[in-house]
């Protein structure tokens, strides 16, 4: 499991769980191979971002196609808020004095929060 994060401490229970559900299970297994090892968790936690990034884009543009045209730019404003949002959260996790620990937490923020919002987009597309 991923518990060796420093990041999982900022998650809790079931909140865990489903992130970790919402993620793919080439992450578990890479981060699982990485043994601890920051740097081989950089790469697994660069590539899932990666990966959410394409999921999250592909939910936003599914459902921007699915509403009412005068609900897109409602759509487009909360996107991008949720955006700056999700990146000021997750920049006050990197704290310049916590060394690679903070930016694990503040890189796996980023993962996790992404994550979740293409599962809500998604949710939303299938309503």
């Amino acid at each position: 499991m991923r518990k060796s994060l420093p990041a999982c401490l900022v998650l809790s229970g079931l909140a865990f769980a489903q992130a970790e559900e919402r993620t793919s299970k080439s992450y578990t297994a890479c981060l699982d191979k990485a043994g601890g090892i920051t740097s081989a968790m950089q790469e697994c936690i660069r590539a899932e971002l990666e990966r959410q990034d394409r999921r999250l884009n592909a939910a936003y543009q599914a459902l921007m196609g699915s509403v009412a045209e005068k609900r897109r730019a409602q759509l487009r404003d909360a996107q991008r808020k949720w955006i700056a949002f999700r990146d000021a959260n997750c920049g006050f996790y990197y704290d310049p004095e916590g060394g690679s620990a903070a930016r694990l937490a503040a890189n796996e923020c980023m993962v996790t929060l992404t994550a979740e919002r293409a599962h809500e987009l998604e949710t939303l597309k299938g309503q």
